[in-house]
Order: structure tokens, then sequence, then C-alpha cells
């Protein structure tokens, strides 16, 4: 019998702080219900499964080999099974980090360069930029997720810097003028007048800004305890954002990045110089293979301050302009395409009514990993071993050009996601 192309994979998880904690997490769920084995630790967080062929994450192939081999040491012996597209684009390695993440705690206020700024920075700090690559991500939510994307409209800015005094105080009364008036009376010039205000905050002198944020958050605590309302000064997420990262320059950032609220399955895509944070909730994500990460507040890592405030797309834009719209294929209608305008990843959700008892996973030009969040179903393939029982946490394996039949429960739909790579 020829060597199987579809099989199942054993994915590492990242206990990172900010994750949810025990089977509170969708990656503990995910993990518990795929491997009735795992052990879940109700006090340690669960932060990211991730399914790919990351060298810093490698998915384990179950063919039956003992001990298994990794997925990126089976695509280097079988790289036709990247589809020649992909083989050739990408220098026969899968292009894309397929991910469940759980978040409990904020992520750092970051972004990520493009592929020129991406060289540059590795030969010049390799020690905190490990590769050359671009890092391009999409995340589509799970349940209810809240992030921070992109910066909002001048107008809310503005608004901002006259609601909030500790705010003005730390960009400074020329800057913040300067934002004001181009607002109204100089739209080509909003951009700099932003990039001059952020950059002015994101600079304050330590000191400085840990005597404002102090004054802000005293100010705000006072309001709500009286039951005040504090929308104006965005206190509700102030406070939670203040109560995991005390004095952290990063709570500011909340007055110039959109707060974008995913419904479940929403997306929304970070490109490059895209300043974002992710707050709270349970997603799926998807990234080009890279570890380029410029962060400037909301974490205790390396923070480049100057680099990110130089590298940023300072295009104001309102929240709703950055959830990414997925595309029902015409060719089957439970199937929703999320095509980001990057080379190396498409993500697809599948979502299949229990009035369908059997449905056939395509086939694709593409390897791809398929994902299980609900459902139960048999699964069999000519480039499969044997049968496989696909269930919640399951992640399998699809070879390019190969399909996967399955035969659902009864009474029961599925929805699954696919990542893939279509050129």
């Amino acid at each position: 019998m020829a060597e199987p192309r579809v099989f199942p994979l054993r994915c590492p998880v990242r206990n990172y702080a900010w994750g949810q904690l025990g089977l509170r997490s969708a990656v503990a769920q995910l993990v518990a219900s795929g491997d009735p084995a795992a052990c879940i630790d109700p006090q340690r967080p669960y932060a990211e499964l991730w399914m790919g062929a990351h060298p810093s994450g490698d998915a384990e192939v179950l063919d039956g080999r003992d001990p298994p081999q990794t997925l990126g040491s089976w695509l280097a012996e079988h790289p036709a099974c990247l589809g020649p597209k992909v083989h050739d684009a990408f220098g026969g390695r899968l292009p894309f980090l397929f991910k469940v993440l759980s978040v409990r705690t904020a992520l750092s206020i970051q972004a990520h360069p493009n592929k020129e700024l991406a060289a540059k920075l590795h030969a010049q700090f390799p020690q905190h930029y490990p590769d050359t690559n671009h890092k391009p991500e999409m995340a589509i939510a799970l349940t209810q997720f809240e992030g921070l994307c992109g910066f909002r409209p001048v107008e809310e800015i503005a608004a901002f810097l006259q609601a909030v005094p500790e705010l003005r105080a730390l960009v400074g009364e020329v800057a913040a003028e300067q934002l004001e008036r181009s607002a109204s009376h100089d739209p080509r010039g909003v951009s700099a007048a932003l990039r001059v205000c952020f950059t002015c905050l994101m600079k304050s002198e330590k000191e400085t800004f840990s005597q404002q944020l102090g004054l802000l958050v005293e100010r705000i605590s006072k309001q709500a305890a009286k039951g005040q309302d504090t929308s104006a000064s965005n206190g509700d997420l102030l406070l939670r954002l203040h109560a995991q990262f005390p004095g952290d320059i990063g709570c500011f950032s909340i007055y110039f990045l959109n707060v974008v609220r995913l419904e479940p399955g929403e997306a929304m895509f970070l490109a490059a110089n895209e300043p974002h944070a992710y707050l709270q909730g349970d997603c799926v994500e998807c990234m080009a293979c890279s570890d380029n990460t410029v962060r400037a507040g909301l974490t205790p890592k390396f923070i480049d301050v100057l680099t990110l405030c130089e590298m940023l797309n300072y295009t104001p834009a309102p929240s709703n302009s950055k959830i990414f719209p997925a595309v029902q294929s015409p060719l089957d209608p439970s199937v929703f395409i999320y095509d980001p305008p990057v080379p190396d990843f498409t993500l697809m959700r599948i979502e299949i009514p229990s009035s369908i008892k059997l449905y056939l996973i395509s086939a694709l030009d593409s390897a791809s990993i398929l994902l299980v969040i609900q459902g139960t179903a048999t699964g069999t393939s000519t480039a499969a071993a044997s049968e496989m029982t696909l269930r919640r946490g399951s992640v399998i394996f699809i070879s390019a050009n190969e399909s996967i039949s399955l035969r659902l429960s009864p009474s029961e739909g599925m929805l699954l996601f696919r990542a893939c790579c279509l050129l």
C-alpha cells in the first residue's frame, strides 16, 4: 500500500501566561476532545494550539510510526504533497501556521513588518527579529472576540484629546492642535499629524506617563464608583487593561486604535504595519511563517517603540472597516472563503447542516490542514491508511489533490476550518 497522504496530526500547545485557564480555554477543550487521554491542568493557561510545520512547534504525524515523525520532516521527504505551485512559490515549505487562540488577558500592542523591513531588522537585530519573512495574520472569531486594530477615525481621536486631559498632556498641546486642525481643514495632513501625535505619546518619559496614567485611572475609578458614565474616556476598557498591565503606556493606545468586536465567524485581517492587539476571546488564526513582531506596550517582552512608530500605517478608518468579509463558495454553499491579499494562506469555514449525511472535503491544488470545531463523522480517503474518526479537536493534514469523504453522525451538523494556500 502507498504511504498515506491524508492523516491525523498531534499538535503542540503553547501555555503563554495570557491564555485562558484550564477547560475554560477553547484550546484545552479541543485538545481534551481530540485526545481523551490528554490531561488538562485547571490552573494552567492554554493559550495557543499550533497546527503546521513551524520549526518552533512542529506537529506530529499520526500514521502509525513509533516514534512519530514531525510534519516538517515528512514534508521534506514528500515535497510533491504541498502541490507544485506552493512548492515552487515557497521553497518546498508549508507557508502558513494555523492556530487556535484562547485569550484571557490582552496581548501586546504590536505590528508585523513587510518583507523589506523584516530583512533589514533581521540583519540589524537578529536576536529580536529571527527571520526575513513578513507575518500577515487573519483571526476568525470562535466566540465573541475583542481586539484593537488600526487607527480610529481622526474625529474620534480628537474627541478623546478633549475628553481625556491626561492623554492631551502626554501628546502635547502643539501635536494635539495639529491633529484637530487636520481633521477639519487639512485632510491630506491627517496621517502626518497622527504619526506625530502617536509618536509623542509612545515616546513619553516613563515618569511622566506613569504619573498621567495614575491620575487617569484614579479619576475614572472614582467616576465608576459613583455610577457615572465613563464611556467618553473609554473607562471600562482602560480599567481592565490597567488591571492587567499596571503602569503600562499601552493603556493609552485605546484612544488611538479601533476597538473591534467580532461575532463568531467574523474575521479581521492584519496586514503589514497594521497596529493591533488581541484583548479577549477565542479565535482561529492563520499567519505566514515568521516570528517577527514589533511590540510597544502591554507586554513584559522586548519593546521597540522607535521601529513601531516609524513603520505603522497611519491611515485612519472606522472599526467596521476592519471586519474582513467571507465569501460563500459558488461551488459549495457550505464553504465560506476568507481570502486575504497575500499569497501565503487562505482560510475556509465549512458549515455542514445536520440534514446532510454525506459530505466531500474537496481536493485542492494545495496542501491543507483541517480542524474540527463541532460535530462527529467518519472520514475515508484513498490517500489515508484507514478510516478516521473526526470529532471536536481532530486535526487532519490533507495533501494536495486529495479529498476526504465524510459520513456524518445522525442529527448532527459539523463546523470545520481549513487552512490552505490558493495561488
